[in-house]
């Protein structure tokens, strides 16, 4: 059951507020809900979260966006800095902030924005430099563009329950005909319920399964070539060739071992 937190920031009387905290590896909070929405910036680490629409991987220097009241529990891969920012509901509409859950880019003002929004009074004068940090914080959140880091989970109770089992064992190697034969249904009705359901194929979004594992296991400092064959990939070259393509950088770039 999920609990909201009812920690004293809640009830500041400001728009913006920012807290900054040290995880160790492993630790996970439990499922909760906050009642302003939360942008998390993971300064150092990586973050996996899940919430009842789907999961989302969260790596090193980027953030996720959750709206107020999505009840979400978050655990940490390596030691995690975690920079956060609560703003208020009301500002959703008013600022453009994002209607759903999201894992978003950072750019380096965004980044040093939230490292100085941290440093901050929680209630800082109006008409300051502080306020004005935290009003062009909220905008740069606004702008950040989505990463696709998540699989969101369907609603039809046979494929979501397959779905939670390809999340916890997550393989290439699952087949199509294998995935609809798990359901009991035809390849064909199978195929056209998943795109109903989700608005992308099953290919897809097993690929999208495998790569938030990827990423949360290249954080935990695992082998790009370990985790290509755990995951069910023909060569680490092929895993390479689909990251590359969905996250802009190579699995070595990614890690920081190439220049």
């Amino acid at each position: 059951m999920s609990a909201t937190i009812q920690a004293g920031y809640e009830e500041v009387p400001r728009d913006v507020i920012t807290t900054a905290r040290v995880y160790p590896s492993g630790f996970v909070h439990p499922h909760h809900t906050h009642e302003r929405g939360q942008f998390a910036y993971a300064a150092q680490g990586a973050m996996s979260v899940s919430t009842a629409a789907g999961n989302w991987v969260v790596p090193s220097q980027c953030a996720i966006w959750l709206p107020a009241n999505v009840p979400h529990e978050m655990q940490m891969n390596g030691q995690v800095r975690m920079l956060n920012a609560f703003v208020h509901a009301r500002l959703r509409e008013t600022r453009s902030l994002p209607q759903h859950c999201c894992v978003l880019g950072t750019t380096q003002l965004l980044r040093n924005l939230m490292t100085e929004a941290v440093q901050q009074p929680a209630l800082y004068a109006p008409m300051t430099r502080a306020e004005r940090i935290m009003a062009l914080l909220v905008d740069e959140i606004a702008a950040m563009t989505p990463l696709a880091l998540n699989a969101p989970l369907p609603d039809e109770p046979r494929l979501a329950a397959l779905c939670r089992g390809v999340l916890e064992a997550p393989s290439m190697t699952l087949s199509l005909d294998e995935a609809a034969s798990r359901v009991g249904l035809s390849r064909r009705s199978f195929t056209r319920l998943f795109r109903e359901q989700l608005g992308t194929s099953f290919v897809a979004w097993r690929e999208q399964a495998c790569l938030i594992e990827a990423v949360a296991r290249l954080n935990r400092g695992e082998s790009v070539t370990h985790v290509a064959y755990e995951l069910g990939y023909g060569s680490p070259t092929a895993f390479s060739t689909m990251f590359k393509r969905v996250m802009g950088v190579s699995p070595q770039r990614y890690l920081g071992g190439e220049p």
